[in-house]
């Protein structure tokens, strides 16, 4: 089989990768960054450098492969975040519809069938319906959870104020949690078994746990096991992430993601279809791997 991957060689393009490798198939990575090249190729792949802004480029690759892995690559130099999500879905969109590919597994999130007041998450369920749209497809739509690794950037917060929180909810509230080493097994699943037809969602999912618990598990093992769960206010949260640095339109989105999981708007669907986590990595798993970074840090 010949896959082609977006998304470089991050924290779920590469595992994906080193998988489908490993099964013995011929694996191209696309990246903007001619200095992964090498690296890719390690990999045992083979890398097309170029931009997923340009759908000429994406059709070319995309041509004469058995199916492709979709996802929107984040870029923190853009100043309207949503506006990008945009022009990369629209190139993926044309890509698909002139290379005549019609095999898709496309990473979306939890929250995608809301279609709105999601944040950066809006866009990806747009991309979802939109693939939908087109006649002829195969496709799977992967329906993570929130990351784990998304709690890194709670770090500077650790350290400097002693606490761990966000907008999204109280200490008593559940998060549904999801490390991406789970996301790229379910995508190799899904990518070696090739058995789909039409449009799928699939939830992925690691563990479910309250917002105390949460801070419990990760203060335990940066030693601090007093660490407290807070509540923040959507005008805090916005504040903070612009201190933080983020451009304003990501600031927004965040904010607005996080009102959603608060207000019960993004989990919904997961719950109603009695979803379960299915992933290996426990939040007692992923608080090793926070607490090396965070001593790092």
């Amino acid at each position: 089989m010949k896959y082609i991957l977006t998304g470089s060689i991050g924290n779920i393009s590469k595992p994906l990768a080193q998988q489908l490798v490993a099964a013995g198939h011929d694996v191209t990575i696309i990246s903007s960054n001619a200095d992964r090249q090498s690296d890719i190729e390690n990999l045992g792949a083979t890398a097309a450098i170029g931009s997923v802004l340009d759908a000429e480029f994406l059709a070319h690759v995309f041509t004469g492969a058995d199916a492709v892995y979709l996802m929107v690559p984040p870029n923190f130099t853009v100043t309207d975040w949503p506006a990008y999500q945009r022009e990369v879905a629209d190139a993926f969109l044309r890509a698909v519809k002139t290379s005549g590919i019609n095999n898709i597994v496309q990473l979306s999130s939890i929250g995608a069938h809301v279609g709105h007041s999601a944040g950066p998450i809006d866009e990806v369920g747009n991309l979802e319906r939109k693939l939908e749209a087109i006649g002829g497809l195969n496709v799977v739509a992967l329906r993570p959870s929130y990351f784990y690794t998304n709690l890194y950037t709670t770090t500077d917060m650790i350290k400097h104020a002693g606490i761990i929180g966000s907008n999204m909810g109280d200490s008593s509230a559940e998060i549904i949690l999801t490390h991406p080493a789970d996301i790229a097994d379910v995508a190799a699943k899904v990518l070696l078994d090739l058995d789909f037809k039409g449009q799928n969602v699939k939830y992925i999912s690691s563990d479910i746990r309250t917002f105390a618990e949460v801070a419990a598990v990760i203060g335990n093992a940066i030693g601090k096991p007093d660490l407290p769960w807070v509540n923040f206010t959507d005008e805090q949260a916005l504040e903070g992430a612009k201190q933080a640095g983020l451009h304003e339109t990501f600031a927004e989105g965040f904010t607005q993601m996080g009102k959603s999981f608060r207000e019960g708007l993004l989990q919904t669907d997961y719950l109603e279809r009695n979803e379960k986590p299915q992933g290996k990595v426990k939040l007692e798993d992923f608080a090793k791997e926070f607490a090396l970074a965070f001593q790092a840090n």
